[in-house]
């Protein structure tokens, strides 16, 4: 095959973050770490689902440390490349961190796919983590039966700054971001149903680094904060919910969205991850219609903040205003069977 013809979602069993395990399945793996308790220094470990790890460093620092990696969701190798190492280093950035460096984890078909399409992979994550300041500072990679990319991701960040996702307060107001969507318009993409302008937007927002995050760590109005990625919206907003002991009221009208969901939506254009997450954690959310469902379930790559912040703060209108942050619900003391409810 040349380049041109080659099409690496066609080597893709998932696609992005579509192909995360189901939240159910998860907790089922990891319940056997051990509390971070029993490590002097951890400040932040698995049992809060965060989005990355913390330890302490002594002199009011810490390091952040993170992974994350999965098969294309695009054709185009250096697209993926960009989009896999955005979504990586957004994790430093929902801690309320900075990141310091990257290295690169490569998994590749080498008796199906040419090593060259593998270097304009990386040329792609380089470029992302120069938009970053970081250096992409070296990796591992292994001959493997399907393409696999992503990064680890090493950041800093004071230790009266770490923002996690289960410290939110009654009355937080919620924000977000990004649109949502990507899930289904890179499942329409795998079925060559999508349209160019939609493939463009798409590709913009998930290779939009959601550096606000170490500005938002700074702010002590923000009280939880996270990204929205694999499990959905739903499933994101649940782990602040769950950690927090807190219920959510979310106005579905006023979220972002990309463009012509509707239509692909009508065209079956559904990731299986959607599904997959519904039935980890669909009994906890009130009444809800099939488009909603879809949305809110939609497994998304790189998407955006989610932001807890203090409802007695107005001064942080400006700023979502300034960065496109949109406001769709809030937190409430409720801790109900029925933890989100769609208005």
């Amino acid at each position: 095959m040349t380049l041109p013809e080659i099409k690496l979602t066609q080597f893709s069993p998932g696609a992005g973050c579509g192909c995360k395990i189901s939240p159910a399945d998860l907790r089922e793996i990891i319940k056997r770490i051990p509390d971070k308790d029993q490590y002097e220094g951890l400040l932040v470990g698995c049992e809060s689902s965060d989005d990355a790890a913390v330890y302490d460093i002594g002199h009011g620092k810490a390091i952040i440390s993170t992974t994350d990696f999965f098969t294309p969701i695009v054709d185009d190798p250096w697209d993926f490349g960009r989009i896999a190492a955005a979504n990586a280093i957004s994790d430093i950035y929902a801690m309320g961190g900075r990141p310091l460096m990257a290295i690169s984890i490569l998994g590749w078909p080498l008796a199906k796919l040419p090593a060259r399409l593998a270097g304009h992979v990386l040329e792609g994550a380089l470029d992302i983590c120069k938009e970053a300041g970081i250096p992409l500072a070296g990796g591992h990679s292994i001959d493997i039966s399907d393409p696999v990319f992503g990064l680890s991701v090493t950041g800093i960040i004071n230790k009266g700054n770490i923002k996690q996702n289960d410290t939110a307060v009654a009355g937080c107001r919620i924000y977000l971001s990004k649109p949502l969507g990507t899930g289904i318009l890179s499942t329409a993409a795998k079925k060559n149903l999508l349209e160019e302008g939609d493939r463009l937007n798409a590709l913009a927002w998930m290779t939009k680094l959601n550096k606000e995050g170490a500005e938002l760590g700074e702010m002590a109005c923000v009280k939880a904060l996270t990204d929205v990625t694999g499990f959905g919206l739903l499933g994101h907003l649940l782990e602040i919910c769950e950690g927090s002991r807190l219920g959510a009221r979310i106005r579905f009208d006023a979220l972002p969205k990309l463009d012509n969901l509707s239509r692909y939506i009508e065209k079956n254009c559904i990731p299986g991850g959607t599904y997959r997450n519904w039935k980890s954690y669909g009994y906890k959310i009130g009444e809800i219609n099939e488009f909603q469902k879809m949305l809110l379930a939609d497994p998304q790559t790189s998407g955006g903040l989610l932001v807890a912040v203090n409802k007695m703060d107005q001064e942080f209108d400006a700023y979502a205003r300034k960065h496109g942050f949109t406001e769709i619900g809030y937190l409430e003391e409720a801790y109900p069977e029925k933890l989100v409810h769609i208005e």
